[in-house]
């Protein structure tokens, strides 16, 4: 590119298109002239008026668009038509075009304050809809915005979050991928680069885009580029192997056949214009002789290029002379393709849409008939304001502009599929309707052929999707689409497939292994069914049967001395309650419920408090035994039977007295424990009041020391079966037991709780039914020689 430099001495010289022709810009610029000759010849539409028009070639350019746009408002052209008394020669009413956003926006400025109303058929900038700058534009092509919005829903539809984005540094290319990349990001996209480039940059521009796609590990390539920009690019791609790339197009350049020739984009997929048929526009294409074409400039130029000839003398060393027997019904160009009008349609609809505006403001309607006042002289306003209020059909479709000047936005989704020729076709799979309620905008009828000629939907996310059971955490200074996918702790879990966080589960239930679901906890408790609960259960059952057994071996050699020298009556009354204590510590085995835990901790302290009464009378019964051989003694009248029974009938009311309390004010109830394991819960028994339980076994402690500083004060008192030893040693060990009791009880957890305090019972009660009673009947069964009087009071 260079720079022109201006002296402002001399006049410049005239702007001049650069390059060829381009037929399909040939086309559109026929169609109009078809739908005005239509018109002109209609008996309904301007009856007896005449359009004229003028063409001219802005080359894309804007210095010529703008040229044009200030010849056009000068008023200052001939007429229209030579030859006819036309009423309002050289008044430009309204304008077609231009064909690109960015000359469109140039021209509209100009225009825009002579209220010239200005309809493009091919300008999609959405920046084009703004009133306020645009006042008098119009577009028969919806807005790129509709556009932006459709391809972000088609990339979220096949799952795609991981994209790579170029477009045309123009207007159109800058402002749709601006629209496009704030409706992406609604949709959760992300975008891995987004580059711009135009076909006059210096190539290596061109090279650095080219090199970024390449490098990329984002698939899908959404591209907001213009055709001439795009056939740049895909060259510049073309010159090294490229690694397969989706490329998703905007409808410039996706639609355009110029463009099936770039096999790097088979499978490429985007949205188009519907498509229409216009009758007999394909033969007034065609109708063209070497006259017609040697009269215009534009069309010769065509001529010449299409069939490589010169018409008219001069031939040059690259071109002969055409020698009129070239067929353009068998050329095949954009010009002559009319198997997909979409774009040349919008042109058909614009040139319509002005020509009711003019039969608004100048004709009447009456009955079928309309009646034009051909004097009439109506002004570009007129046409501007009847453009806004505009609402016809042609060809069953409808035209009408929204407050924008914008069309209903209607699209067809396009694919470039492979044929059986191994030609690239473009084929329609579905559509896309915006004033469809939200959600139903988006239809695919056909299976796509994707990059490559695949079948499958290609992959493109930076992160693979996390399953469930684990949540996203966003990798350090990427897009929110980058991230890795950390499995939920214990406790919480997630059900949905790319959940950002884990939550965690009720208080009664816990996540399963996968953390996508949640499960009930394990109920916890000590049960007769587990190996521990079974063990101990056997253990209680068999000490109760030992207390029975030792009772029945009493009771059979109840008339033997060692039975009773040893206070027969408080023998079997210990028996009885080292019978209740081994049974009641299966009331901690099973389910807790309501009765069993106050049966549990009440039972347990009244028939301990009862069985140590029992040792405790046994031992005061010895003292006092010693104490009565002495001479002029008389203290066994103060110990008698019944004070005996008195005595642990008393000892025994207190505990009946202080459990009493403690049910009655906070009694033990079950619970559910879901501090203790977080993932399981522990069925268990609440104290209700701790200060009850600890009374309970502190009045037990109490009794059991004072029973044992008696027994240790009559350990030495001379008999040969001495009893105060025997219970010296059982209070001794129940004493170890249950000072050890306290921190295992504390420390120990759930379930296994209650296992210690079942040890303890069953420990203690062991403890003093085989040191008391044990070697009694070891006598009674296997020394019978031993039971006699002389042997217990050692007279020999």
């Amino acid at each position: 590119m260079h720079t022109v430099k201006h002296n402002y001495t001399t006049e410049p010289e005239p702007l001049k298109c650069i390059g060829r022709i381009e037929s399909r810009e040939l086309r559109f610029s026929r169609a109009m002239v078809f739908a005005i000759e239509e018109i002109n010849n209609s008996t309904e539409l301007l009856p007896g008026i005449k359009l004229g028009y003028q063409i001219h070639d802005s080359c894309a350019s804007v210095p010529l668009t703008m040229l044009v746009a200030f010849q056009l408002s000068n008023g200052l052209e001939p007429v229209f038509y030579t030859g006819n008394n036309c009423s309002q020669s050289g008044v430009v009413m309204a304008i077609v075009g231009e064909s690109g956003s960015t000359p469109s926006i140039s021209m509209a400025r100009i225009i825009g304050s002579f209220n010239i109303p200005q309809v493009s058929h091919f300008a999609t900038c959405a920046c084009l809809s703004d009133k306020q700058q645009y006042p008098s534009f119009f577009r028969t092509i919806p807005s790129d915005q509709f556009q932006a919005d459709a391809l972000a829903k088609l990339v979220k539809h096949f799952g795609w979050t991981w994209i790579g984005a170029v477009r045309s540094d123009s207007d159109y290319g800058n402002n749709g991928m601006a629209s496009f990349l704030q409706a992406a990001q609604k949709e959760g996209i992300c975008v891995e680069y987004s580059e711009s480039f135009y076909r006059t940059h210096p190539r290596n521009r061109i090279q650095r885009v080219a090199d970024i796609i390449r490098r990329s590990t984002a698939m899908v390539v959404v591209a907001f580029v213009a055709s001439g920009d795009m056939r740049i690019l895909l060259k510049e791609l073309s010159h090294r192997p490229s690694p397969p790339r989706q490329w998703i197009g905007s409808e410039d350049w996706v639609t355009n056949p110029d463009m099936l020739s770039f096999r790097i984009c088979t499978g490429a997929i985007g949205f188009g214009i519907q498509q229409s048929v216009i009758p007999g526009l394909r033969e007034f294409l065609l109708d063209l002789s070497p006259t017609k074409v040697a009269a215009s400039p534009v069309l010769t130029e065509f001529w010449e290029n299409a069939f490589s000839c010169r018409l008219g003398n001069g031939a040059t060393i690259n071109k002969s002379v055409c020698n009129g027997t070239e067929d353009i019904k068998i050329l095949q160009d954009p010009y002559t393709d009319t198997s997909q009008l979409r774009i040349t349609n919008m042109v058909y609809k614009a040139v319509y849409a002005i020509a009711h505006a003019i039969h608004n403001a100048m004709c009447k309607d009456t009955n079928s008939t309309a009646q034009c006042d051909k004097l009439t002289r109506i002004k570009s306003k007129q046409v501007l304001t009847q453009l806004k209020k505009l609402n016809f059909s042609k060809n069953g479709d409808d035209v009408s502009f929204d407050a924008n000047g914008d069309p209903v936005a209607k699209y067809e989704l396009v694919n470039w599929k492979k044929s059986e020729s191994d030609s690239i076709e473009m084929v329609t799979v579905g559509h896309y309707d915006a004033s469809l309620p939200e959600g139903q905008e988006f239809s695919i009828n056909r299976n796509l052929m994707w990059v490559e000629g695949g079948t499958q939907v290609p992959v493109s996310v930076c992160s693979d999707s996390c399953p469930p059971g684990t949540r996203k955490v966003l990798q350090k200074g990427k897009p929110i689409c980058c991230y890795d996918c950390i499995s939920c702790p214990e406790g919480e879990i997630s059900n949905a497939t790319d959940s950002p966080d884990c939550f965690p589960c009720p208080e009664e239930l816990w996540s399963n292994a996968e953390r996508d679901t949640c499960l009930s906890k394990p109920v916890e408790f000590l049960s007769f069914d587990e190996i521990l609960g079974i063990i101990l259960a056997v253990f209680s059952v068999a000490g109760a049967c030992l207390a029975i057994f030792i009772a029945a071996v009493f009771f059979h050699h109840r008339s033997s001395p060692i039975v009773r020298a040893n206070n027969s009556e408080l023998s079997f009354l210990l028996l009885f309650s080292l019978t209740l204590c081994f049974l009641c510590s299966l009331t901690f085995i099973g389910v807790p419920s309501k009765w069993s835990c106050m049966l549990r901790h009440t039972a347990f302290g009244i028939t301990f408090v009862l069985c140590i009464s029992c040792v405790l009378g046994k031992t005061i019964v010895v003292l006092m035994a010693f104490k009565a051989t002495l001479p002029g003694s008389n203290v066994m009248k103060w110990f008698g039977p019944a004070q005996q029974r008195m005595t642990v009938v008393s000892f025994t009311f207190i505990q009946v007295l202080i459990c009493t309390i403690w049910l009655g004010l906070s009694p033990p109830f079950p619970m559910k424990n879901l501090i203790l394991y977080k993932e399981r819960i522990i069925l268990e028994c609440a104290l209700g009041s701790a200060i009850g339980f600890w009374v309970v076994l502190g009045y037990i402690g109490l009794l059991a020391l004072f029973c044992f500083v008696l027994a240790v004060l009559a350990r030495k008192l001379p008999d040969n079966f001495n009893e105060a030893k025997l219970i010296t040693f059982s209070m001794l060990i129940f004493c170890a037991v249950w000072i050890t009791f306290i921190p295992a009880y504390v420390s120990s957890p759930g379930k296994f709780t209650v296992a210690v305090e079942i040890f303890a019972i069953l420990a203690s009660s062991f403890g003093l039914i085989l040191c008391i009673f044990a070697p009694k009947c070891y006598i009674i069964l296997f020394k019978p020689k031993k039971n006699t009087k002389k042997k217990i009071m050692n007279k020999n």
